[in-house]
Protein backbone atom coordinates (compact mmCIF):
# COMPACT_ATOMS: atom_id res chain seq x y z
CA UNK A 1 0.00 0.00 0.00
CA UNK A 2 1.26 3.43 -0.71
CA UNK A 3 0.76 6.15 1.64
CA UNK A 4 -0.72 9.75 0.37
CA UNK A 5 -0.22 12.64 1.69
CA UNK A 6 -3.49 15.14 2.41
CA UNK A 7 -2.43 17.28 -0.79
CA UNK A 8 -1.65 13.97 -2.60
CA UNK A 9 -5.52 12.84 -2.25
CA UNK A 10 -7.17 16.13 -2.67
CA UNK A 11 -5.68 16.26 -6.29
CA UNK A 12 -6.77 12.28 -6.62
CA UNK A 13 -10.36 13.19 -5.16
CA UNK A 14 -10.24 16.18 -7.57
CA UNK A 15 -9.08 14.03 -10.93
CA UNK A 16 -12.42 11.43 -9.52
CA UNK A 17 -14.56 13.81 -9.32
CA UNK A 18 -14.07 15.78 -12.85
CA UNK A 19 -14.07 12.13 -14.59
CA UNK A 20 -13.39 12.99 -18.24
CA UNK A 21 -12.89 16.54 -17.67
CA UNK A 22 -9.78 16.36 -15.59
CA UNK A 23 -7.40 18.41 -16.87
CA UNK A 24 -4.98 21.09 -15.01
CA UNK A 25 -7.16 23.95 -15.23
CA UNK A 26 -10.34 21.94 -14.42
CA UNK A 27 -8.67 20.33 -11.35
CA UNK A 28 -7.12 24.12 -10.11
CA UNK A 29 -10.36 25.26 -10.31
CA UNK A 30 -12.24 22.55 -8.02
CA UNK A 31 -9.91 21.91 -5.16
CA UNK A 32 -9.33 25.97 -5.20
CA UNK A 33 -13.39 26.30 -4.95
CA UNK A 34 -13.59 23.07 -2.66
CA UNK A 35 -10.91 24.25 -0.31
CA UNK A 36 -11.67 27.94 -0.49
CA UNK A 37 -7.80 28.09 -1.33
CA UNK A 38 -6.32 29.66 -4.18
CA UNK A 39 -3.79 26.70 -5.84
CA UNK A 40 -0.73 27.72 -8.13
CA UNK A 41 -0.65 25.69 -11.43
CA UNK A 42 2.26 24.35 -10.14
CA UNK A 43 0.74 23.33 -7.15
CA UNK A 44 -1.46 21.28 -9.49
CA UNK A 45 0.95 19.52 -12.21
CA UNK A 46 4.30 19.37 -9.88
CA UNK A 47 2.33 16.39 -7.68
CA UNK A 48 0.43 15.11 -10.14
CA UNK A 49 3.63 14.18 -12.16
CA UNK A 50 5.17 12.31 -8.68
CA UNK A 51 1.57 10.66 -8.63
CA UNK A 52 2.01 9.66 -12.51
CA UNK A 53 5.31 8.28 -11.43
CA UNK A 54 4.65 6.07 -8.52
CA UNK A 55 1.36 5.00 -10.73
CA UNK A 56 -1.40 6.20 -8.65
CA UNK A 57 -2.62 8.03 -12.38
CA UNK A 58 -2.03 8.45 -15.61
CA UNK A 59 -2.07 11.24 -18.33
CA UNK A 60 -2.39 10.99 -21.60
CA UNK A 61 -2.90 14.13 -24.68
CA UNK A 62 -6.26 14.62 -25.83
CA UNK A 63 -7.19 15.80 -28.97
CA UNK A 64 -5.97 19.49 -29.82
CA UNK A 65 -8.73 22.04 -29.81
CA UNK A 66 -9.35 24.85 -31.80
CA UNK A 67 -10.21 27.37 -28.66
CA UNK A 68 -6.48 26.57 -27.13
CA UNK A 69 -5.35 26.99 -30.48
CA UNK A 70 -4.42 23.64 -32.00
CA UNK A 71 -3.29 22.49 -28.50
CA UNK A 72 -3.77 19.38 -26.45
CA UNK A 73 -4.74 19.12 -22.91
CA UNK A 74 -3.48 16.41 -20.76
CA UNK A 75 -6.00 15.17 -19.19
CA UNK A 76 -5.80 12.67 -16.11
CA UNK A 77 -7.28 9.56 -14.90
CA UNK A 78 -7.14 8.28 -11.20
CA UNK A 79 -5.34 4.96 -11.72
CA UNK A 80 -6.46 1.28 -10.22
CA UNK A 81 -3.18 1.46 -7.47
CA UNK A 82 -4.53 4.77 -7.03
CA UNK A 83 -7.79 4.04 -6.24
CA UNK A 84 -6.55 1.67 -3.33
CA UNK A 85 -4.06 4.37 -2.33
CA UNK A 86 -7.01 6.36 -1.53
CA UNK A 87 -9.37 3.75 0.11
CA UNK A 88 -6.58 2.99 2.18
CA UNK A 89 -5.54 6.55 3.23
CA UNK A 90 -9.61 7.01 4.02
CA UNK A 91 -9.47 3.81 6.24
CA UNK A 92 -6.95 5.92 8.30
CA UNK A 93 -8.18 8.75 8.73
CA UNK A 94 -11.25 7.28 9.73
CA UNK A 95 -9.41 5.27 12.45
CA UNK A 96 -7.28 7.50 13.63
CA UNK A 97 -10.66 10.22 13.42
CA UNK A 98 -12.93 7.75 15.63
CA UNK A 99 -9.94 7.23 17.90
CA UNK A 100 -10.19 10.77 19.27
CA UNK A 101 -12.11 11.18 22.42
CA UNK A 102 -15.10 13.48 22.03
CA UNK A 103 -13.98 14.91 25.38
CA UNK A 104 -11.09 16.30 22.98
CA UNK A 105 -13.30 18.58 21.35
CA UNK A 106 -15.16 20.55 24.74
Amino acid sequence: MQQITSQEETLLLGVLALGDNAYGMTIRRHVSKVTGKDWSIGAIYDPLYRLERRGLVSSFLADPTAERGGRSKRMFRVTDVGKEALKAHKLIRDSLWGSVPDVAWK
